[in-house]
């Protein structure tokens, strides 16, 4: 098994990244009026956004997809994860990267690259981006049937991404690709954002830290309804569990996806998920540091593929 390891993290955006530098608020606000109610002066007299506030944080990413991303209509439940744009588009940008390592040099454009969104969430943001961003088609699976829906929904609201994503229910909590690709079926690369949390209490504790290093707030509540958004932040076991599962179920579809993927958030876990890539075959490994801020992340990435099976995936698929 060939593993590629990059130790030192990211502490930037991707240089492809639209949101790169600092937000634009003038633009923003064009864009999305209500934003206003949510900037104040932070601590150096610089108008900022409340970060530590919900609301203010999903109308920021409302302005944000309006604005450089032209969707308009992005509306799912509140009780929902909203997940910050500029991160889940760094995770695009590194796989477009990862498949033009593959690809002689050159990011694979079009509708004929398929990516399989693992967990997709009400919002359906790594679609939204993937689609605007390179073309791509998107399977978008989660196992909850309101995330499905509402999904359904955005897709449906904004017609710059219709017919390039499929929503499908994964109705086996227990399996991450089984029941969701097709015999035949063949995906380009699969993505995946895991739940990181073993616990809501886990969950609760690491969102009022980002809150504390995003505002200085010291909040001792979060202004959340964990109610309705659990598996998007907790599974049992955990980050590694959850990965753990994926790694297993890859190994039936080594030859129907040519890259997996997942993000990793925590860095300890990662010496286990090689070891089990290592445990289930996998001929080629590569980690990709992320940074956003006072984040460190990466994204781990599999493939059961041999030179000569990926020579013949790139001719058929990639031309």
């Amino acid at each position: 098994m060939a593993v590629e390891k990059k130790r030192k993290e990211n502490s930037r955006l991707h240089f492809r990244n639209k949101n790169k530098d600092k937000y634009d608020l003038s633009a923003l606000l064009v864009a999305m009026p209500l934003l206003s109610d949510y900037i104040k002066p932070n601590k150096y007299g610089h108008d900022s956004i409340e970060f530590s506030n919900p609301a203010a944080v999903k109308t920021l990413n409302k302005a944000i997809l309006s604005h450089y991303y032209g969707i308009e209509n992005w509306n799912f439940p509140d009780e929902n994860l909203c997940p910050p744009i500029p991160g889940r588009a760094d995770y695009v940008h590194h796989i477009a990267d990862l498949l033009s390592q593959s690809n002689f040099g050159k990011v694979p454009f079009g509708n004929n690259i398929s990516c399989l969104d693992i967990g997709t969430g009400a919002s359906c943001i790594y679609p939204i981006i993937g689609v605007k961003e390179y073309q791509w088609k998107f399977i978008a699976s989660d196992i909850a049937a309101k995330s499905i829906e509402s999904a359904n929904a955005i897709i449906n609201a904004n017609p710059s991404i219709q017919n390039m994503v499929e929503c499908r229910l994964q109705k086996n909590s227990a399996s991450i690709f089984s029941g969701v690709i097709k015999e035949e079926e063949k995906i380009d690369v699969s993505i995946c954002n895991p739940p990181f949390h073993s616990s809501i209490e886990e969950a609760q504790k690491g969102t009022l830290r980002k809150i504390k290093n995003i505002s200085g707030s010291k909040k001792s509540k979060i202004e959340l309804n964990f109610s309705g958004i659990s598996n998007e932040l907790v599974c049992q076991g955990g980050e590694f569990q959850f990965i753990s599962h994926m790694i297993k179920d890859s190994k039936k579809f080594s030859e129907s996806i040519f890259w997996f993927s997942t993000l990793v958030s925590k860095q300890f876990n990662l010496k286990g998920i090689y070891n089990l890539l290592q445990k289930h075959q996998v001929v080629q490994v590569k980690t990709i540091p992320m940074g956003t801020g006072n984040k460190s992340s990466r994204i781990v990435a599999w493939s059961f593929l041999a030179k000569e099976q990926q020579k013949e995936w790139r001719e058929n698929r990639w031309k």
